[in-house]
């Protein structure tokens, strides 16, 4: 009798929390936040030209993985049969265009980085292209020998051996460990069935749980010794930022392996960084942790302040880097707002490589907080815009370093980035410049090291996310793409910003399918069973937070949520 009457009781409470509708009624729209350095930013960024992303990220792979192109400075990659790690022959890719420490021919074809690598395959499969079968070969698999198993430390690190390391980090910057296996674990996701990827993961997971184990409540290291499990401080400041990536690596580990203690480590990396007194922004992670916050907000009812990692990405105060953040600017006709890098270096310099990185994580954060999707809609705008001009074809050749030998980019590879002052001599007083650092990292670099191969390799990161629309300046953001380890299935979400001071009526074409188009912003139903091409309207400087959802599925609202079917629709439904 008691068992039936508790099996009563359960229902009965499970009941009360759940309501279940044909259609929701529209809520209380969101009441949006803005980022402040986002506020700054010009709603019509100018010049401005929509460069397709895409595109160039299908060229690029196109160009670089072609063991067949002949020239100066060419093939861009190469085979490197040393089998280290793993009984398999890798890759390698130049970092930069004729970087001399590089190659087939140079120490065995072992001087090859991860940054580069993982980028670029990663990129290309975001947009679109299976690299695990390609010509032949499984990028993707070769990919392991990056996990340094051999000298006990049982993580992805940027180089496959020591005597492979001629610069960038190996067992002495701390974002190098952690932001490979960030993009490692990404990569994972997108290929669930590849093999030895699982052991890859658990053994990389080990290895950061315990290494959180042993730093605690204090990340304040240069970097971390995987096999001594021990923090260390050199030459490089502490990067307090980096447990950002652990608390990505660490909750997707949770989602993977269903392991608790994960999840316990993800909160506590995400707690350090959160409680930290300064800005302690170095390089690529803060972002991450404002992503991974929003996900602990919606999924596990944490109540993080987003915003505090979000300002200390954007603000440019950080200590730890001076002024590391996003650039708020017009160099003499030219915004380059949005571009991440230094927001002090000779005036100012916007990388490439951390402007499409920046991407990864903020278009998934607003599919758990639509709070944010005006102000990353127009900074998407434009970053989008000003890292365009990073690439050589896009600015006049007075603007540039090197413009006679653009012709080895194929309009793909880009330079490393725009400063508003250029670091060399001859260019000084020319604003805005297009550069790289690449003929400063070693003695006897050619002048076409300014064009970066791994920061380029990125570009799928914007390719794999954004597209135009047939309203100029308004873009469509997948939300879906990025949010990697996604704890459950989602519907395909898109943001779309509206920079104009008028109502303007964008155009989808939904295919074969039929959807109820719901709104985030608004908490309603803005078109119901449509299909094929149809239009709806984006507010004057507003966005609209679209979720196709299927129109046969009925909604229920549960705790809070919105469910359509048994998927979570909306996290901020009941708030």
């Amino acid at each position: 009798m008691y068992k039936y009457l508790l099996s009563f009781i359960v229902l009965l409470f499970v009941s009360s929390c759940t309501r279940h509708l044909h259609f929701p009624t529209a809520g209380t729209p969101i009441t949006q936040i803005s980022i402040k350095r986002v506020d700054k930013m010009p709603f019509h960024p100018r010049p401005y030209k929509y460069r397709d992303w895409k595109q160039t990220a299908v060229s690029f792979d196109k160009y670089v993985f072609d063991f067949e192109q002949k020239g100066k400075f060419l093939p861009l990659i190469w085979m490197d049969g040393q089998k280290r790690n793993f009984p398999d022959t890798t890759f390698g890719i130049y970092t930069a265009i004729g970087d001399v420490r590089m190659g087939a021919a140079v120490n065995n074809g072992e001087n090859h980085e991860a940054l580069g690598a993982l980028g670029a395959v990663l990129g290309a499969t975001m947009a679109g292209i299976d690299k695990s079968k390609q010509d032949g070969r499984n990028y993707v698999r070769m990919l392991r020998n990056y996990f340094n198993k051999d000298n006990g430390w049982n993580v992805i690190q940027n180089f496959t051996n020591k005597g492979a390391h001629i610069g960038g980090g190996y067992g002495n910057d701390f974002w190098y460990e952690v932001h490979n296996n960030v993009l490692f674990f990404s990569l994972a996701d997108k290929y669930p069935k590849e093999k030895d990827f699982d052991n890859i993961l658990r053994n990389v997971a080990e290895q950061f749980y315990k290494s959180d184990s042993v730093m605690g409540n204090s990340y304040s290291y240069s970097y971390f010794d995987f096999k001594e499990m021990k923090g260390h401080v050199n030459h490089i400041p502490t990067q307090e930022d980096v447990a950002g990536g652990y608390a990505f690596i660490m909750y997707a580990a949770w989602q993977k392996f269903g392991d608790e203690k994960y999840l316990r480590a993800a909160k506590n990396a995400l707690n350090v960084l959160y409680n930290q007194k300064e800005n302690r922004f170095y390089e690529a992670m803060m972002p991450i942790a404002a992503h991974i916050a929003a996900r602990m907000n919606a999924e596990h009812g944490t109540n993080y302040n987003l915003s505090r990692f979000l300002d200390w990405t954007f603000d440019g105060d950080a200590v730890g880097r001076e002024g590391w953040g996003v650039l708020v600017d017009n160099w003499r006709g030219y915004d380059v707002s949005g571009l991440a890098g230094s927001t002090v270096h000779n005036g100012g310099y916007g990388f490439l490589m951390n402007t499409f990185d920046l991407m990864l994580p903020l278009s998934a954060m607003v599919r758990y907080d639509q709070r944010y999707s005006n102000t990353v809609g127009k900074w998407a705008l434009n970053a989008t815009n000003a890292a365009r001009f990073c690439y050589p074809y896009e600015m006049p050749d007075s603007l540039q370093a090197i413009p006679q030998h653009k012709a080895v980019t194929k309009d793909v590879i880009a330079y490393e980035g725009v400063i508003k002052e250029s670091i060399y001599p001859e260019f000084k007083g020319i604003s805005p410049f297009a550069q790289g650092d690449g003929p400063l990292w070693y003695p006897g670099m050619p002048k076409e090291t300014m064009f970066s191969v791994y920061g380029s390799g990125h570009v799928g990161f914007f390719g794999g996310i954004v597209e135009n629309t047939n309203i100029p300046e308004i873009l469509k953001i997948n939300c879906n793409v990025a949010d990697f380890f996604a704890i459950q299935k989602s519907y395909n979400t898109y943001l779309y910003f509206n920079p104009h001071d008028e109502i303007k009526n964008v155009n989808i074409d939904l295919g074969a399918s039929a959807f109820n188009l719901y709104d985030l912003n608004n908490k309603k139903i803005i078109s119901k069973n449509v299909k094929g091409k149809t239009t709806f309207a984006v507010d004057a400087q507003s966005s609209v937070m679209m979720v196709l959802v299927p129109a046969h599925l009925n909604f229920t609202l549960k705790e809070g949520k919105l469910y359509a079917g048994d998927v979570i629709v909306d996290f901020r439904y009941g708030k």
